[in-house]
């Protein structure tokens, strides 16, 4: 099955000029979501994690059902003062700007074993700063996964782990 079927280009969002990657209509096709997660567990196995980590928001989509059908744990990484409780919070850099990211205190154990998971690799900026936050609190981060990777931005050099992506646009 080729999934780039299943992705659905939408011209000028969420802003003039941007081409959106929606993966709303892969999640609505049953047979094409079974196969995605099929195919992201295949990729993510070897790298023998013990724990999936989801960036807010569509990566929750992504890594909650793979965690389950692998039988592990799944953590959320959020914006900041999305998450009850002491958090650990990592502030990174934008382009214009910068913003924050947090996990939960305790949420990862010290020296566990993680694949952090989005939906997209755009310019890595997000992904980054999750397996730096994963490392901060004493993640052992064996590598990232993504249903589709944006290669024409190369977010893919900003990531020191292995990456696993589904679908490559080239442009």
């Amino acid at each position: 099955m080729d999934l780039k079927d299943h992705i659905r280009h939408v011209p000028d969002f969420p802003k003039p000029g941007i081409l959106f990657y929606d993966i709303s209509t892969l999640l609505a096709h049953p047979i094409a979501w079974r196969t995605t997660v099929d195919r992201l567990a295949d990729a993510i196995a070897p790298m023998q994690p013990e724990v999936l980590v989801g960036i807010e928001s569509r990566g929750f989509l992504t890594a909650a059902p793979l965690a389950l059908k692998l039988g592990l744990g799944f953590v959320m990484v959020r914006k900041s003062n999305k998450l009850p409780g002491p958090t650990v919070k990592h502030t990174y850099a934008l382009e214009y700007g910068e913003d924050t990211i947090e996990v939960q205190e305790g949420a990862v154990s010290e020296g566990q074993r993680v694949v952090i998971l989005d939906d997209l690799l755009a310019t890595g900026g997000t992904m980054a700063a999750s397996v730096e936050l994963m490392r901060r609190i004493g993640a052992d981060v064996r590598g990232c996964a993504c249903i589709v990777e944006l290669t024409f931005l190369n977010g893919r050099e900003r990531i020191d782990t292995p990456i696993e992506t589904l679908i490559q646009y080239e442009s």
